[in-house]
């Protein structure tokens, strides 16, 4: 597979996000089969992992360590802290938490559950307001000093926290949810990664599956799935929604490829610095998923995706009130 950069960090094109295996859609997978599809994705040429302290909390770290030590030299993993969790208990309490004590003991225990002597890329998951991005950069620095961590990111960050955590350590990747159905980067964060050479990787590239064709609007989730929650995922908003699936299927159906080929490969086409990690549980759907690299969309072919989607308002936040004011502070 082509490679990417993020910052100074070479990586697949694709990358492969593991929240999935926690108990996020539904009760999570065996553990066996999981560090078998997680295996299969290096195999496939993917080099870029993403985890964090939250999945689980804990346990998606620890799955992710053992999945990729045999190859460990080989790929990138990135986790990520900032999630008000108990350092003893792994309990979750309320808010969030990226005071420096806590952040440099938060970062030790990752590393023990990922088998590592490094991170390589070590996310602040949300923007601490009780916090100055400053202390946080500050914080990290002292970690990569200490050879922890090999680079800094930041996950749904506002562009003006972006440039001032930057300003204290160099941000090699901001991670924000971005698609052809979630724009919010594009004003931007998306030029100012591109001013200062900042990597993006977007997550929930396919939509939490609604991108892929493979959800029905009359899907009901099960308690334990967070689209139950998700206003996006209510009956009304994914019938009107799926107008955005049409409309990428259309195009999928003229150049041979899936609903869910074309969703990546429109990241792909949108900025070279761009690297999406999509999630999944079945080894079939990361092939079919890294087809996308495979798939070139000409301008005409952009315009039209455009030309489809600006007709079409897309319904429903894209997560619970109580998560979305956590974004772009």
């Amino acid at each position: 597979m082509k490679t990417r950069k993020l910052g100074p960090l070479n990586v697949s094109g694709l990358g492969f996000g593991t929240m999935s295996f926690a108990s996020v859609y539904g009760p999570a997978p065996d553990k066996t089969e999981s560090i078998a599809v997680i295996r299969g994705a290096y195999d496939l040429g993917v080099t870029f992992f993403d985890t964090a302290e939250v999945y689980g909390p804990w346990t998606n770290e620890e799955l992710v360590g053992e999945a990729l030590k045999p190859m460990r030299d080989k790929v990138v993993i990135a986790t990520k802290f900032g999630f008000n969790i108990d350092p003893r208990t792994g309990t979750r309490g309320p808010g969030l938490n990226s005071r420096p004590d806590h952040v440099k003991t938060a970062i030790d225990a990752m590393l023990r559950r990922l088998g590592m002597d490094t991170i390589d890329l070590l996310y602040q998951h949300r923007v601490d307001p009780d916090v100055p991005i400053e202390d946080v950069a500050g914080a990290v620095q002292e970690l990569i000093k200490a050879g922890k961590v090999r680079q800094f990111g930041l996950s749904e960050a506002a562009a003006v926290t972006i440039r001032r955590a930057h300003a204290v350590q160099p941000v090699a990747a901001v991670q924000s949810e971005y698609s052809l159905w979630t724009r919010e980067p594009e004003p931007e964060v998306l030029p100012l990664c591109e001013e200062l050479g900042i990597g993006f990787v977007p997550w929930s590239p396919l939509g939490a599956g609604f991108l892929t064709g493979k959800v029905a609007p009359a899907t009901n989730f099960d308690a334990t799935d967070f689209r139950s929650q998700s206003p996006r995922f209510s009956p009304q908003a994914m019938a009107a929604n799926q107008a955005v699936v049409d409309a990428v299927e259309r195009l999928a159906s003229a150049k041979g490829a899936t609903a869910a080929q074309i969703a990546l490969a429109w990241l792909l086409a949108r900025k070279p610095f761009i690297v999406p990690i999509f999630g999944t549980r079945r080894l079939h759907r990361v092939r079919e998923n890294l087809g996308a690299a495979d798939i070139s969309l000409s301008p005409d072919e952009m315009s039209a995706i455009e030309a489809s989607l600006s007709a079409i308002d897309v319904v429903g936040d894209r997560l619970p009130a109580g998560v979305l004011e956590l974004s772009y502070r």
